[in-house]
């Protein structure tokens, strides 16, 4: 039966492709102005000139960017910050009011980052009590019986109190196995009498990652292994964790031995060795958030650890009933007063301090605390302090111009406590957490089990509430003011969140990707699935963020982008704009990372007709929705960076990550497939490898398999939360056998099992390397093929279409081919496709089919009518080179000519063939882009394979003649000039990245360069 929700979005759908099937095609041909990519906009050490970002935003117009993200960037240029006007002056914010004047003068809107920096949300307004901020739990040892009376000891930094509690010290704390000796990869321990031992902890005292092994003898002789474990605490800088130094604890089922060995696979400087009787909870640092991942890009299955041996006495364990709370017994200045009850006790005065991030990399006057992530109120007061005192200097009539908030990828590490936590938590999980914070020092509360479950609801609850109090609150914040947020929803270093339900909450998401590297395969695929499931239809990119310096051009980011399309990016917003402060320096202020998109490049007014061929690919990625086959559950551990493909996914299908919100929240079954309110929809539902799942999500799961719908994946046995346990397990237990041991789950090593029951083809069947990317508006399907391969070929490509015939639409230039050819057989259109080198076509399905096969014309082979030798007359800057036979630039005798890189004009004559329909100038091979005049005519600008442009247009009798710019990047020109016998150099770059013994780049026209008919 067919819902009214889904009538309504196929009513929407089908009008929508009613209207707009002509529309499409006008649109191919004139994207829109909402399609232009944007750019960052990087303010670099105070240097800053009105004339510079007048000049920056009328070069912007010219290129096509749409909008610039201001980011206000200190010591990544190699300059001295300028001393004046200072960040946050009155002189300062008027280079920001000029800005965004200028943007709504010339028809370029204007972003602005949420805090001075690139990362992440902070300042100096940022007080202690607002700022981002952890527990620390200085603890002191009372006996009893007695009347106690003194101050607790707190840290040094400011803190606020949380609570003060006491519980029995539990047994074996206070014994350690004696040290005998030590050397650098290696600590000896005996005992004069057996010694029971169940944990180690070690203290590092620098940076350090080796791997550990604890092994124990009878005899001092003959060693057994008892534990084999990490010790990683090789970054210390705290945007991983608040503790750099955290101690690295192993936990083990006991074991009674006089000598004890604690082996490391390299030098390993530590301080203070446990090895204890007492029951410790094993990586107790980073299951409280105190040390993270400590390198960019966490594995899925970082933060989820498994079942540790609970210890075998109760004693060795904290009773959470035996925890008290004193803190009504402490006076304001820190002084305890309480009568201590028979027998060791311990006292834990737990305080939340600043986890001591800040903003950055921002100027030292703009450069404060991290505000909070879990809290609304000192983000408001964020926000005022930076955001409000701008939109304060704009009139209604400027403010039009600013149009986004900008919060980039997460770099500041995590926080475990707010304001208000405990409450929180109660609310959430219906249990107080303060008896279990003896937790967070590494003592076992209750059970191993319960520890960790009371750990895993406080990462999850953190994760939560960034989510919704910081992602959501901002965003709340910015609409209030008539802004709208973006949002990389991930993070590099420290990231605590959960990356979909954190991206949920923004207005626009966006992921990431460079030039060259795997950065942007998790990326790219976190914003696109976020943007799916909860109904964003713009996914952009930070594009081409780091790169070779000076070295790119749009023909060798062509296939990196169409990389990120295949991800399912579908709008750019470049990475980096530098402001140019000055206009005699070129090519002028850069930095370490990102391509130069500045003004000052040698390509920049050449590129037009890149930015339309990304233009074109936004309009076609944007139609209707995505269409996807599986979604991948990511679990419900928190944090979470990525999701895991696990089976892996056969080729021919494309996946989404979900999450349990939209499972919980959005997700129906309709006519077998899971479908969301935006009308996105999958076949099937794949879960993790993970034991562990909440009994609310695996309800509404059996509900959607009742339902009809497809899921994959092994059963659950328990709760990975304490909420309501231990009937939790009980009824996870319950519903998994019902599912389960019922046969309603699919399951296996692979998913080609579970595809066939499914009776689920190959939406596409292509070679590995051509990427494909499928969207359906209406009844209108369309696919993005790109061609990775740095060669030409021909490839038939199998498309899941019945009932319809394809078309060819080439963005790189707007043709549309309405009848290429085709077989259609079984449920699917295969179309043989000509790809040039990394060129890219959209296979369009929209009308329907009449015929089952067209067959392809007779081709012949193109015919070459001439070849145009020379001489050339090649005009550059400083002068004229004749070259009677084409070559590169940099084999030139001349180092002018080696060197060089800019526009070089080469001019050449030829007599016309007799044929004048269908003459195409080849151009052979060329680097980077050239412009074509025939005759004085324009013939276009060409940036890609194969450089060839139909010139019969311009054809005169007679002579011809031909010109053609020739525009070649930096890099050659920069190492010239880095040659130390080089005095005055004509070029400058604020920080040297290009070294005179640097690579050269093939530079000029090589040709052959010939006239022919295809």
């Amino acid at each position: 039966m067919i819902s009214a929700r889904t009538l309504l979005i196929l009513a929407l759908t089908a009008i929508t492709g009613l209207a707009t099937a002509d529309d499409l095609e006008n649109l191919f041909s004139n994207p829109p102005d909402a399609t232009k990519p944007r750019c960052y906009w990087y303010w670099m050490d105070g240097h800053i000139t009105k004339e510079g970002i007048t000049n920056d935003l009328e070069a912007m117009r010219r290129f096509g960017i749409g909008e610039g993200y201001i980011g206000i960037i200190s010591g990544q240029s190699g300059m001295d910050p300028k001393p004046e006007p200072m960040a946050l002056t009155d002189g300062w914010w008027d280079f920001i009011v000029h800005a965004v004047r200028e943007g709504r003068r010339l028809g370029v809107d204007i972003g602005f980052f949420n805090s001075p920096g690139w990362s992440q949300s902070g300042g100096p307004w940022v007080q202690p009590d607002q700022a981002m901020r952890y527990v620390v739990l200085p603890e002191t040892r009372l006996n009893g019986p007695q009347h106690f009376e003194g101050k607790l000891p707190t840290p040094e930094a400011p803190f606020q109190d949380v609570a003060v509690l006491a519980f029995p010290a539990p047994q074996g704390e206070d014994v350690l196995a004696p040290e005998k000796g030590r050397s650098p990869r290696k600590i000896d321990f005996e005992s004069a009498e057996p010694f029971t031992a169940r944990s180690i902890t070690i203290v590092p005292v620098k940076a350090v990652k080796v791997e550990a092994e604890l092994l124990s003898s009878d005899d001092g002789k003959e060693y057994r292994t008892v534990k084999t474990f990490t010790v990683d605490r090789h970054n210390l800088n705290i945007n991983v964790g608040p503790v750099p130094l955290a101690p690295v604890t192993a936990a083990f089922p006991a074991v009674t031995a006089r000598y004890f060995r604690l082996a490391f696979s390299g030098p390993c400087e530590v301080g203070e060795v446990r090895i204890s009787p007492a029951a410790r909870v094993e990586s107790h640092a980073e299951k409280s958030l105190l040390k993270m991942f400590q390198d960019p890009l966490p594995p899925f299955d970082f933060y989820t650890w498994p079942l540790q041996a609970e210890p075998d006495s109760p004693d060795l364990a904290v009773a959470p009933e035996a925890v008290l709370n004193l803190s009504s017994m402490m006076a304001a200045d820190g002084t305890l007063r309480w009568d201590v009850p028979e027998g060791e006790w311990v006292v834990l005065r737990a305080v939340m301090t600043p986890t001591g991030t800040k903003n950055s990399p921002s100027p030292e006057e703009a450069t404060g605390l991290e505000v909070d992530k879990m809290n609304r109120v000192p983000l408001k007061a964020h926000f005022d302090a930076y955001i409000g005192d701008l939109l304060g200097r704009l009139t209604p009539e400027e403010r039009k111009a600013l149009k986004h908030v900008v919060a980039d990828s997460y770099e500041m590490g995590p926080q475990n406590w707010t304001d208000d936590f405990a409450a929180t938590f109660q609310d959430c999980y219906g249990y107080d957490p303060l008896p279990w914070l003896p937790a967070m020092t590494g003592r076992v509360v209750g059970s191993a089990d319960q520890t960790d479950r009371f750990l895993w609801d406080l990462r999850r609850l953190v994760a939560d509430l960034v989510a919704r109090e910081y992602v959501g609150g901002l965003r709340d914040l910015c609409n209030e003011q008539g802004l709208k947020m973006w949002l990389e929803n991930y993070g590099h270093w420290g990231y605590p969140g959960e990356f979909l339900q954190y991206g949920g909450e923004c207005d626009e998401i966006s992921g990431e990707f460079w030039v060259n590297g795997d950065l942007g395969s998790v990326e790219l695929r976190d914003a696109a699935s976020c943007a799916h499931i909860y109904g964003k239809p713009i996914v952009w990119a930070e594009a081409f963020t780091g790169g070779i310096p000076f070295a790119n051009s749009p023909r060798n980011l062509k296939a990196r982008g169409d990389w990120a399309f295949c991800e399912g990016i579908n709008q750019f917003v470049l990475h980096v704009v530098i402001h140019q402060p000055w206009e005699d320096k070129r090519p002028g202020v850069n930095a370490w990372f990102g391509t130069e998109f500045n003004r000052q490049n040698t390509w920049y007014d050449h590129a037009g007709p890149w930015v339309d061929y990304q233009r074109r690919c936004s309009v076609m990625l944007q139609r209707g929705l995505s269409v996807v086959d599986a979604a991948y559950f990511i679990g419900e551990d928190a944090p979470k960076m990525t999701g895991l493909r696990r089976p892996e996914l056969p080729a021919g299908y494309d996946f989404d990550y979900i999450n349990a919100e939209v499972i919980e929240q959005r997700l129906q079954v309709e006519d077998g497939r899971f479908v969301l309110p935006d009308g996105v929809s999958y076949r099937i539902l794949v879960l993790p490898p993970s034991e562990t799942m909440r009994p609310a999500l695996l309800a509404k799961i059996r509900n959607l398999v009742e339902a009809g719908g497809a899921v994959f994946g092994p059963a659950p046995k328990r709760s990975p939360s304490m909420e309501n346990y231990p009937a939790c397990d009980d009824v996870v237990k319950g519903l998994a056998a019902d599912l389960w041991d019922g046969g309603l789950i699919l399951t296996g090593d692979s998913l080609d099992e579970s595809f066939a029951k499914l009776q689920l083809t190959p939406d596409v069947s292509c070679p590995e390397d051509i990427l494909w990317k499928h969207r359906r508006d209406g009844d209108t399907e369309i696919y993005f093929l790109s061609n990775q391969k740095d060669a030409a070929r021909t490839e038939t490509i199998s498309f899941r279409v019945a009932g319809k015939t394809p078309e060819l639409w080439w963005p790189e230039t707007g043709r549309i081919d309405q009848a290429p050819p085709f077989t259609a057989a079984d449920g699917r259109v295969s179309v043989p496709v000509d790809f040039d080198v990394h060129t890219s076509v959209f296979v369009v399905f929209r009308k329907a089919a009449d015929i089952q096969e067209r067959k392809a014309p007779e081709r012949k082979p193109p015919a070459v009518l001439a070849q145009i030798d020379g001489p050339w007359t090649v005009t550059f800057p400083f002068g004229e080179e004749t070259f009677q036979q084409l070559a590169c630039w940099t084999e030139h005798a001349n180092d002018d000519v080696k060197y060089f890189s800019g526009e070089a004009v080469y001019r050449a004559a030829f007599t016309a063939p007799e044929a004048r329909e269908g003459v195409v100038l080849h151009l052979g091979e060329l680097n980077d882009i050239a412009v074509v005049r025939v005759n004085g005519q324009d013939m276009g600008t060409l940036w890609m394979y194969p450089y060839k442009v139909d010139i019969s247009a311009a054809l005169k009798d007679g002579e011809n003649s031909l010109e053609i710019i020739v525009v070649n990047p930096w890099k050659n020109r920069l190492a010239g000039d880095a040659r130390p016998d080089v005095k005055n150099a004509g070029t400058f770059t604020s920080q040297s990245v290009i070294k005179a013994d640097a690579t050269l780049k093939p530079a000029g026209l090589l040709g052959p360069v010939q006239l022919l008919v295809e």
